[in-house]
């Protein structure tokens, strides 16, 4: 839970270091900032850290508190059964695809841990699916249809402000990762 714990405490410094997205400062150094000379100029320049740390930087109190109980719920069960390399990558991967995602529909103002959410959700319904000796019980059944409807309920602008292209992403990412590590493991369980 090292890595875990280490995200959400990330997540609450970033935060609170930004005034939850006030502080010009912390908030131009931290997201996929457009550009007038080019299209991800500081990212092709080396500051790679872009591609993740708008996963850091959340706008309001329920918008962190809502995503890292799910970064603790659903990334905490990832690392316990895969181990913290593992985690780590899939964060970087869910982080980095959802967020130039959402840059690439909506442009630089968005942050928020919810595509790489998405992605943990994604990847453990598809393990509890096709992986259930594995993941039997890693979280309440219920999770997954509340994610849905919570996803359903955000593409259907009930709860506005949401970067909805980030979800999907994750969510899409999280399903073919675990529907391919589930497939990895019945094999080798099969061989045995």
């Amino acid at each position: 839970m090292q890595i875990t714990i280490g995200l959400i405490g990330m997540s609450i410094f970033v935060t609170l270091l930004s005034g939850f997205g006030e502080s010009a400062v912390i908030v131009t150094k931290t997201l996929i900032t457009a550009s007038s000379f080019g299209v991800l100029d500081e990212i092709r320049s080396g500051e790679l850290w872009r591609l993740i740390t708008p996963a850091f930087i959340h706008f309001d109190i329920y918008h962190l508190v809502f995503n890292l109980l799910w970064v603790w719920v659903c990334g905490g069960a990832i690392e316990k059964r895969r181990g913290w390399l593992v985690y780590l990558f899939i964060f970087a991967v869910a982080a980095s695809v959802s967020n130039l995602a959402q840059y690439w529909y909506s442009g630089p103002a968005f942050g928020g841990m919810s595509g790489v959410v998405y992605a943990f959700v994604g990847y453990i319904w598809m393990q509890m699916k096709f992986n259930p000796i594995g993941y039997a019980g890693v979280i309440p059944r219920a999770v997954i249809p509340l994610m849905m409807i919570w996803f359903i309920a955000c593409w259907l602008n009930l709860i506005p402000n949401v970067a909805n292209i980030a979800h999907t992403t994750g969510l899409i990412l999280g399903v073919i990762w675990g529907r391919v590590d589930a497939m990895i493991a019945f094999n080798r369980y099969r061989a045995l």
